[in-house]
């Protein structure tokens, strides 16, 4: 089942990440880290479904997604022509789903579009005032694909490090790949929560790679299919 829902507003976050804000349905509910599923309202769309995660905190009175639009990569093209719509265009909504659920605090680590499971949830402590003892660690190929740098940084409590990969010059941030040296030069309590999103292969490294320096397996979390 679907519902139809009106695009309210439109934001620019980085050059390819923009904030869409959505009519929420009457009695909607999800919990921060957790997705839905969207298709376009037009023909040749509407079976086509792609996920994407709630940045919005449940009590707001209408939904937001924060969603990266990838160009001539060959994929399914939908946020490729998502990028082109206007307010007052609709989407298809369905129900929510997802595995990222808070366990405690802890260290998010997360390779681009990645962190945007993680908005809500530190939304959500922040708001809450619990921030203290949280970690963000956020990879991106240039300092501009930083997604909602300035929010992130006016959290209190909220610890974070960002790193870039393809910018050499790029100021206020490291310049390393996070792998399992990077692990061992940055993360000095391993005994800690772990949540992990980005590329497959990223995840699967870092999972890897916590576990070679004893994390345990209960304390990561990731999305699964």
């Amino acid at each position: 089942m679907h519902q139809t829902v009106r695009i309210l507003n439109i934001q620019q976050v980085t050059h390819n990440v923009r904030r869409y804000v959505l009519e929420k349905p009457a009695g909607y509910r999800f919990e921060p880290g957790q997705a839905t599923e969207l298709s376009l309202d037009e023909d040749g769309w509407r079976d086509k479904r792609h996920p994407f995660t709630f940045t919005a905190l449940n009590d707001w009175d209408y939904l937001e997604f924060t969603i990266k639009s990838y160009f001539n990569t060959g994929g399914d093209g939908m946020t490729e022509r998502l990028f082109g719509y206007g307010p007052g265009q609709k989407l298809l909504l369905r129900d929510p789903w997802g595995t990222i659920t808070y366990k405690g605090p802890g260290t998010f680590i997360a390779g681009g579009a990645g962190v945007t499971p993680f908005i809500a949830m530190l939304r959500q402590l922040h708001k809450d005032g619990q921030l203290a003892g949280h970690r963000l660690i956020a990879s991106n190929r240039k300092a501009e694909d930083i997604i909602l740098r300035e929010e992130f940084e006016a959290m209190d409590g909220l610890e974070v490090t960002w790193t870039v990969t393809d910018e050499p010059g790029a100021k206020g941030v490291l310049h390393e790949r996070i792998d399992e040296a990077f692990l061992k030069r940055h993360v000095h309590d391993i005994s800690q929560n772990f949540y992990l999103c980005g590329p497959d292969p990223m995840v699967a490294d870092l999972k890897a790679a916590l576990g070679g320096l004893g994390a345990k397996a209960e304390a990561l979390t990731w999305e699964k299919p």
